[in-house]
């Protein structure tokens, strides 16, 4: 049970302050993108050796795929993460429609009129595969030798940093369903009619992710 407990705690505050951030800066690239990292370092730290800190169903997706979690463990990641980001974007909602900034999107992600740069559905099913493809390959690769443990949050956190930094301009960088989803169910009209995009395709780029690693990685390992 701490484990589920932990990955909702995690998730909730990796969507509060990384979607909260974006919407107080006013989309200031560095600022969210230095958010969603930090968010995911000190969470690791905190709660990494309870659950993993994968804090994001695409993650817990890979680890099922590399038998990581049983089926019913990843059942109960997911369930946990979405929660954890609704309750997330629930407290953020909150406290923005209690200013004058407004809640705005509450970082809801997006393709067309709702991406920065009119991205196309193709240009965003692209990003989201390629970006959380190379998002959950490095946590594969960092939390598979155990020389790196000590590190394995910093890595991680760094990696979300960059990804957000090519993202946000393109989609707003989901690589989270449970991060996407949160938004789009509190805004509804076009961002929940697209999110779909922003579920199915970061949980291609983690399967991609995780067959990569499994017959690249873990055979070289066993010298194969």
């Amino acid at each position: 049970m701490k484990k589920y407990v932990a990955e909702f705690i995690g998730t909730l505050t990796l969507v509060l302050f990384g979607t909260g951030i974006a919407v107080v800066s006013g989309g200031d690239l560095v600022a969210t993108s230095l958010a969603f990292g930090l968010a995911i370092v000190a969470s690791a730290y905190v709660i990494g050796n309870i659950s993993g800190c994968h804090v994001n169903p695409a993650v817990s997706f890979a680890m099922y795929i590399n038998k990581k979690l049983s089926l019913k463990e990843f059942v109960l990641y997911v369930l946990s993460q979405v929660l954890g980001a609704i309750c997330g974007t629930a407290i953020l909602y909150l406290i923005l429609s209690n200013t004058n900034i407004g809640v705005g999107a509450l970082g809801a992600n997006g393709y067309g009129s709702l991406s920065a740069n009119n991205i196309s559905l193709l240009g965003a099913a692209i990003t989201e595969v390629v970006l959380t493809f190379i998002f959950v390959y490095t946590i594969l690769g960092v939390t598979s030798d155990e020389s790196k443990s000590d590190i394995a949050g910093i890595v991680i956190g760094l990696t979300l940093t960059f990804v957000h930094l090519l993202g946000i301009g393109l989609t707003g960088t989901s690589v989270n369903p449970a991060r996407s989803l949160a938004p789009a169910l509190f805004m509804g009209g076009t961002p929940l009619c697209q999110v779909w995009v922003f579920i199915v395709f970061p949980m291609v780029g983690a399967l991609l992710a995780a067959l990569v690693f499994k017959n690249l990685n873990v055979l070289k390992r066993r010298g194969k």
